[in-house]
């Protein structure tokens, strides 16, 4: 291991974090508190909302709701830990601690071994690249044993209405979300995943409604959403994943999900891992300044 890979390992042992910057960009990872995202600034200004809950956390073996905890493997049912009663939410890849492999000025890898509360073994690795103007994330899950149905995504806190940066902007335009100079957001669906009063998907597609939201949309060309603060940053969140879930219910922060699959997905749209065919996933964060 080279020097400047122990140094990071270090620091974010000490809870640091590991620090990537390009350009008026820096961003710092929690390898430590589930290799979350902790802070993205853009020329000084944060974009993530701070705390340990935060900033952008990896959604991993599974994204969002799944139903009771409760899971379907062939014959096998399995049970996960419920973390947000009735149901397991959000994967356990963000109380993990990873392991930082390596890191430069832009980029670094982090891996965890799966396992307890995770009924199967395998590995997660996480790429984080940074660029002058935008973000590169890349996750994959694999298994070197038996096969065994995943997802995986990122769940980003973007502050509605980031500190230091310019005002300005009057209302939503239509069709986008948002209040006043707050951030607006805007995207165009195929389909909205019509949800149940448990917060899970009913099975039916409907048309997209108006928010506020807190619902998984389907994106059959790829996830491409833009989140726009009036008069200061454009920045684009596109995947090649085909499912996104957008959360702004709450005044401080907006969520923009791309993931692998719906919510409650592990029963009702299960995607193997297998030895010759791990899971991949990517996602990009492009900004621009307006």
């Amino acid at each position: 291991m080279s020097t400047h890979e122990t140094t990071e390992e270090a620091a974010s042992a000490a809870g640091t974090g590991v620090r990537l910057t390009a350009g008026g960009a820096e961003l710092t990872v929690r390898p430590e508190l589930g290799c979350r995202i902790s802070s993205l600034r853009v020329d000084g200004t944060e974009l993530l909302r701070q705390g340990d809950r935060y900033g952008s956390f990896p959604m991993v073996p599974w994204c969002g709701r799944t139903a009771d905890g409760v899971f379907r493997d062939g014959d096998a049912l399995r049970r996960l830990p419920l973390n947000s009663p009735p149901h397991a939410i959000h994967g356990t890849g963000r109380d993990q601690r990873w392991r930082t492999v390596r890191a430069d000025e832009t980029a670094a890898v982090f891996t965890y071994d799966l396992g307890d509360p995770w009924p199967y073994t395998g590995r997660v690795t996480q790429l984080v690249e940074l660029a002058e103007d935008g973000l590169t994330l890349k996750m994959g899950v694999e298994t070197y044993g038996n096969s065994f149905p995943a997802q995986a995504g990122w769940h980003p806190w973007f502050l509605r209405r980031p500190q230091g940066r310019p005002a300005g902007g009057a209302g939503a335009a239509d069709g986008e979300g948002g209040d006043g100079d707050g951030v607006r957001i805007s995207f165009d669906p195929a389909w909205q995943e019509e949800r149940g009063a448990d917060h899970l998907p009913t099975g039916r597609r409907i048309d997209p409604l108006p928010g506020p939201w807190d619902d998984c949309f389907g994106m059959p060309d790829g996830v491409d959403v833009r989140l726009t603060w009036p008069g200061w940053l454009e920045l684009r969140v596109t995947s090649r994943a085909e499912w996104v879930v957008v959360y702004d219910e709450q005044d401080e922060a907006v969520c923009v999900e791309p993931q692998s699959g719906p919510p409650n997905g592990l029963n009702s749209a299960p995607r193997l891992v297998t030895p010759i065919d791990p899971l991949e996933v990517a996602t990009t964060w492009r900004w621009r300044r307006l």
